[in-house]
């Protein structure tokens, strides 16, 4: 795990030594010209005069312009971009942009209007996020940049020893979700997901149950089962445990873990196939923010259970037209064995239902339809009214895109099987495809207990440039949410 070592500091932004200093370029208004943003320190004036037109420095979001030191102590300085917002938001954006942007400076220090203590935690956030660099299967040839541990310093009226925790552990969440859905998925089976969750859980107080294929079997999880039997390596459930003693709330969090999704005998085609390594980031997901949960000490019950199986076709893989018993005891007759995601997270649902959590909330990339209705960038959020407002206003305060979409009644019809209890997809018709998966879903919900669906099959990957903290691959949607979820329940 690559992470940059973070620090405030209440020094001049022109008398701290470092490879860049980093200013902040609002856009003029009306015509009027950019200009530099105040630091949050003291006054800077080394560059009073400089035309920044002539630079072409604009204060566009995301514009990065490098000039030679002037009246400086650092080796060079970089414009960011502020774009037009002043809140936390913004400040996080050109933070991570800045860092993203900047990847061989062994040293950074953010000189942003950072005046405020949600704006310094969103300026660290930000750079804990952009910082971000994957490398894992790069080889000897490898002839890009590859970043290395930086020092990145946030400029702030004061400086405080214990402001940077919690942008640490946040970027450390979101670090190991996209490491685990950007390894190739020859090297990251069911069984390697759940050693990196022992692994993640040393020294926590975490306790992590893996459930092979036999107690699967011995217990009833029909879905996992079912859809991890065409796969050599078999399917897993793991269920990791944060149960501080002085809990009063449980959040349940269940992921989807397809490590490769083929379709199945329903086999998708070659160019769909590419890329479905990913197919496991709800799991990856929901496992970060657990953990993330027990390295800030909160005070709530959080369970995470990563439903894991690789797709795969061969002579032992179910069949269209194949029966499964989940683990509620509800009979589904498979339709579309590429339909697979709802199969495994109707088992850990069904799963956690038992345990009457305050709330259920299952992560999952889980249909195309999410991507055709809310693009690459925007989660679908479907559920009871109560959570879907309430992940809804945390997901807004964390500046992660999310809409709340209906879950029609009349779509139960379309569910309906001759042969067993329900149907998993409708084959032919693909009308409202992320509203059905939802419904599906909502069959295997404890009655009673709030349940919030996330449906990141767009957000969950960057396949375009870069912008704000995010480069090129995955991006670590909706973790972020999930931390601030679980600290809100915790005070109430």
């Amino acid at each position: 795990m690559v992470r940059p070592t973070l620090s405030t500091d209440s020094s001049a932004p022109a008398s701290i030594s470092a490879d860049v200093l980093v200013l902040g370029v609002r856009p003029g208004s009306d015509g009027a010209p950019a200009t530099i943003a105040p630091p949050a320190t003291t006054p800077f004036s080394a560059l009073d005069g400089i035309d920044l037109a002539a630079i072409g420095a604009t204060g566009a979001k995301d514009q990065l312009v490098r000039i030679p030191a002037v009246g400086v102590d650092a080796h060079g300085i970089a414009l960011i971009g502020l774009g037009s917002g002043t809140d936390a938001a913004a400040l996080r954006s050109a933070a991570g942009s800045a860092v993203r942007q900047l990847p061989l400076a062994s040293s950074i220090v953010l000189a942003l209007p950072t005046d405020t203590t949600e704006l310094i935690d969103a300026a660290l956030e930000g750079a804990a996020l952009g910082a971000y660099s994957f490398t894992r299967h790069k080889g000897a040839g490898t002839t890009g940049p590859a970043r290395g541990d930086q020092q990145v310093t946030v400029l702030a009226p004061s400086a405080a020893a214990d402001a940077t925790v919690r942008p640490a552990i946040v970027g450390d969440a979101a670090t190991l979700v996209r490491d685990l859905v950007n390894t190739a998925a020859g090297d990251l089976g069911p069984a390697d997901v759940a050693d990196v969750a022992r692994a993640q859980a040393e020294g926590l107080p975490l306790t992590v149950e893996v459930l092979d294929e036999t107690a699967l079997e011995e217990q009833g999880f029909g879905g996992i089962l079912g859809v991890g039997r065409g796969s050599e390596r078999p399917p897993r459930l793991v269920v990791v445990r944060y149960a501080p003693e002085s809990a009063t709330k449980h959040l349940a969090l269940v992921g989807k873990g397809i490590t490769f999704d083929s379709g199945g005998l329903s086999l998708k085609p070659a160019a769909s196939m590419l890329g479905m390594k990913t197919d496991m980031t709800g799991a990856a997901t929901v496992l970060a923010a657990t953990v993330a949960a027990a390295h800030l000490g909160l005070d709530v019950r959080v369970t995470a259970w990563l439903c894991l199986a690789e797709n795969m076709p061969s002579g032992s893989a179910t069949r269209p037209g194949d029966v499964l018993t989940l683990k509620n005891g509800k009979t589904v007759e498979v339709t579309n064995t590429d339909a697979e995601g709802r199969l495994v997270l109707g088992d850990g649902m069904a799963a956690a239902s038992l345990e009457q959590p305050d709330a259920i909330v299952d992560v999952a990339t889980l249909t195309g339809a999410q991507v055709v209705a809310l693009g690459d960038r925007t989660t679908g959020l479907m559920g009871s009214d109560d959570l879907v407002a309430q992940v809804r206003a945390v997901a807004g305060a964390v500046a992660e895109p999310i809409w709340p979409m209906p879950l029609p009644e009349e779509l139960d019809a379309r569910l309906a099987s001759e042969v067993a209890d329900m149907v998993n997809a409708t084959v032919g018709n693909p009308a409202g495809g992320m509203l059905l998966a939802g419904k599906f879903l909502e069959r295997f919900v404890g009655e009673g207990i709030p349940w919030a669906h996330l449906d990141i099959a767009g957000p969950s990957e960057n396949k375009g440039g870069g912008y704000g903290w995010l480069g090129k691959g995955a991006t670590g949607a909706m973790v972020r949410t999930l931390i601030s979820l679980a600290e809100e329940l915790q005070a109430k």
